[in-house]
């Protein structure tokens, strides 16, 4: 089956995404169905733990194909991104050469045998019969000399290894980039991409979230953790909570047989959605029964 056939609108996507518990809105699932259609890198970006990785895992599950990830960092370069050479098998060659008094070429020690594939290769290399879903995670993390070493995957969905020459991809995969904007990102990148911003999503859609995330959990435990993720937003706290954190309280909660919050249970299970000392110590001054609602 085709992607055109698998994919038809974007209200399909919101149903197909559904199905696998990711619940996105009309604006997400549209700007997926262009990145799968057109097709078009996609560059997502809003606040850590809205959703952006979870989004390109679902849309992977959901055509039933790899999800190859890019983890970035501060520093990444080609070897981490696209390839490198298995330097102790190529020392192996020559020592095995050496030993029964043959020679070597030295291009011979650089053709694929030696090739060590990495996300974007394994990407760009993928067969098929449908792309693969290449997820570039946390770009901004990376310089500005790695933005620009993408351009070419990005926009011709080739790579070139030097010793190889450029690669092709059978079947261009299906990329999606994310951003926390830690940095501005160069318009360079943003031409080469489609792009959408994921907001903290409003009290009813963050309980549906939750509660198709964590299933076992009450309906009252998913809406008040909702509800009380929602208020601490409001204070000046480092790392403001996200659907994620408020995925990961929902699943301590209802470990310890929580069926809605207090002042207790948010005592014992504030740690899973406050990571930092300082912001506890600003939930805390407001009172354990303001965070729970009470």
């Amino acid at each position: 089956m085709s992607l055109q056939e698998m994919i038809p609108s974007p209200e399909a996507l919101v149903d197909q995404l559904s199905d696998e518990g990711y619940l996105a809105d009309e604006g997400l699932a549209t700007a997926l169905f262009c990145a799968v259609r057109l097709p078009q890198p996609l560059l997502l970006e809003g606040e850590a733990g809205v959703g952006k990785t979870q989004a390109a895992k679902s849309l992977a599950a959901m055509l039933d194909t790899p999800l190859i990830r890019l983890q970035c960092f501060e520093g990444i370069d080609a070897s981490e991104a696209l390839y490198e050479w298995n330097y102790p098998r190529q020392l192996l060659s020559i020592r095995v050469a050496e030993a029964e008094g043959a020679s070597i070429e030295e291009a011979s020690l650089f053709d694929r045998d030696y090739l060590i594939e990495r996300p974007l290769l394994q990407a760009i290399e993928h067969p098929g019969p449908l792309p693969a879903v290449l997820l570039i995670d946390e770009v901004d993390r990376a310089d500005e000399e790695f933005e620009a070493f993408l351009f070419e995957m990005l926009a011709e969905s080739t790579v070139t290894v030097p010793e190889i020459g450029t690669i092709h991809a059978k079947q261009p995969p299906i990329v999606i980039l994310t951003s926390n904007r830690t940095r501005d990102l160069h318009d360079a990148l943003k031409r080469r991409c489609l792009y959408h911003w994921i907001d903290y999503p409003d009290l009813t859609h963050a309980t549906a979230i939750v509660r198709a995330r964590v299933p076992e959990a009450s309906e009252q435990l998913a809406t008040e953790v909702a509800e009380a993720v929602e208020r601490i937003r409001g204070l000046d706290v480092q790392k403001p909570p996200g659907i994620a954190e408020a995925i990961d309280w929902v699943h301590a909660a209802a470990l310890l047989g929580l069926r809605g919050l207090d002042e207790v249970g948010v005592e014992r299970t504030l740690s899973s959605v406050l990571k930092y000392r300082e912001d506890q110590d600003l939930a805390r001054a407001e009172g354990l029964a303001w965070v729970a609602g009470q």
